[in-house]
Parts: C-alpha cells; sequence; structure tokens
C-alpha cells in the first residue's frame, strides 16, 4: 500500500492522465477519451486529479498515526485495559487527523486549481480551460475574475479546517 502511496505522491497529474488514457481508453477501450456526458466520462478526470491527494493523505495519516502511538496517553488507554479498536479510533486517530485536516483545506483549493492541464488532456471545458484561454488572449479581467475566486476560495477553505480544529481537539476553543 505505501509503495502505490509513492507512486502515487510523486506521479504528475498529467503523466497520469496520459498513462490513464492510453491504457483504459486505447488498448481496453473502457472509457471515452474526452468530453462530459456519462459517467465513464467523469471516471478519468476525477482519478487523476485525486490520485495525488489521495495518495499524500494516506502517507500523512499514517505517518501521523504511527507517532501518536508512542505518545504516553496511548500506553496509558492500553494498560487500563481498552481494546485496541478503542484505543486506535478514539485516542490516536482523533489526533493524528489534525495534521491531516490542516493539510486538506489548502489541498481542496489546490485540487480546483490543480484541474488546469487534466481538463486540457481530458478535452473538458471547465474553469481551468477558461483560465488558459483567457491568459492566451489576454483578458485580463477573467484573469482577476478567476485569481480573485481562488484566492477566496482558499480563504474559506483555510477559516472551515481551523473551525474543524474545535471538533477534532477538545483542548482547542474560540471565543
Amino acid at each position: 500500500m505505501m509503495i502505490i502511496s509513492t507512486l502515487g505522491a510523486t506521479i504528475p497529474s498529467f503523466v497520469f492522465a496520459t498513462l490513464f488514457l492510453y491504457i483504459f481508453n486505447r488498448k481496453l477501450g473502457w472509457v471515452p477519451s474526452f468530453g462530459v456526458g456519462t459517467w465513464k466520462h467523469y471516471l478519468g478526470p476525477v482519478l487523476c486529479i485525486g490520485m495525488f491527494s489521495l495518495a499524500y493523505v494516506t502517507r500523512l495519516t499514517r505517518t501521523s498515526v504511527l507517532d501518536v502511538l508512542q505518545q504516553d496517553y496511548i500506553r496509558t488507554a492500553r494498560a487500563k485495559g481498552l481494546s485496541e479498536r478503542v484505543v486506535i479510533i478514539k485516542h490516536a486517530l482523533r489526533n493524528a487527523l489534525i495534521p491531516v485536516v490542516t493539510y486538506l483545506g489548502p489541498m481542496i483549493a489546490g485540487l480546483i486549481t490543480g484541474s488546469f492541464v487534466v481538463e486540457k488532456v481530458f478535452g473538458i471545458a471547465g474553469i481551468g480551460s477558461l483560465f488558459t484561454t483567457s491568459i492566451s488572449n489576454r483578458d485580463y479581467t477573467i484573469i482577476m475574475g478567476i485569481t480573485v475566486f481562488f484566492g477566496v476560495f482558499i480563504v474559506i477553505s483555510s477559516l472551515l479546517v481551523d473551525i474543524l480544529y474545535v471538533f477534532i481537539d477538545p483542548r482547542i476553543k474560540y471565543d
């Protein structure tokens, strides 16, 4: 599993998109190569955009859980006689999610902004295509609008992450 997540974190999305189209469209003929219409059209772009993020979150969660499992309160919970499942889910995973949630806010914004190249590869007319076309045409109004939209999206994502901290870690309180 770690080998797959390492490969997913190192292969860029446009390379993965090209390999996906070569294997599943050209060789196997299972998915269409471009456009949006049926659920099969969305399969490639969703997998290609989400591969890096999923792999990175998997590695980050694993590392964080392994770090938390070495803490004193985990040994105390085990010494109290709690089952291993309760120790991992209630005590370890809850505290291990803090770095993961910290990464999720910018990651969500990055998924949307990182879709520019994947939209080009799969021939999808989306906000990424609009942005790259407006750069080519020097349409400054659209460039500024999309840039402000992404900036606001990052700010809102970071705000939601800060709000989620209260639910994950009871030591954090907002007045």
